[in-house]
This record gives C-alpha cells, structure tokens and sequence, in this order.
C-alpha cells in the first residue's frame, strides 16, 4: 500500500506524491502537531493545540503545557504506529521548538523529529 505524502502534491509525472513508510510516520506526527482541535470535521479532538498558542506569552509554562497536550495526542492517535521515547519543547525568544524521538513499532527504528514554531508571542 501507497502512503499520500503530506502536504498533498503531485510528483514530476503528474501522479499524487507518494511517502515511504518512515516519511509517512514523520507526517503524521507534523500533522497532528499543526492541527488544532475542531479543524477536522469527523475528529474534533484531533490536533494537539499547538498552533492555538501561536499568540500566547512564550514560557516555560506553556512549553510545558503543550509537551503534555502533545505528548497525550501522540499516544492516543499513533500510538499503535509509533513508541514514544521522548518529547521535548523549548522556547527561545520567539521560537518554539518541539524534538520527538521515536521508536517505530513495525521496525523497531528509532527516530528522531524535530519541528520548530516561529512568531510566538514574547
């Protein structure tokens, strides 16, 4: 079975671009990270709420509300496709960085994620 790459676009020969497993598991997680609960029609509680902070004081307050929300979303929705090692978030000025490692269950391959949020509020 293919996986759709995300974002969706087409390849060089016209066709729906496709992921490998491991790349398809790396969407994922940057999906569920950058969707914000309610956006998704059949799965309101989807997302982890991170893009909904965007314009809140920058803390370690927040960072650690959000390695908490995120770290519940990460299990609740690919837990079956993925063995959360760790998460990591930090904030540095006006940037929130978000580090997750990763053990895919199939393989057993670690992996490591790391996504980062600009013009979050100082």
């Amino acid at each position: 079975m293919k996986n759709v790459a995300f974002p969706f676009h087409f390849d060089g020969r016209g066709r729906t671009a496709t992921a490998n497993d491991d790349d398809h598991i790396r969407q994922m997680i940057e999906q569920l990270l950058f969707t914000s609960p309610g956006e998704r029609v059949n799965r309101p509680d989807f997302g982890s709420g991170l893009l909904q902070l965007a314009f809140a004081p920058n803390s370690q307050e927040l960072a650690g509300a959000l390695q908490f929300t995120m770290q519940a979303a990460l299990q609740q929705y690919l837990g079956d496709l993925i063995e959360l090692q760790e998460l990591q978030v930090t904030t540095e000025e006006a940037i929130l960085r978000v580090e997750v490692k990763y053990k895919v269950r199939r393989t057993q391959q670690q992996n490591v994620a790391q996504f980062s949020q600009g013009g979050i509020g100082a």
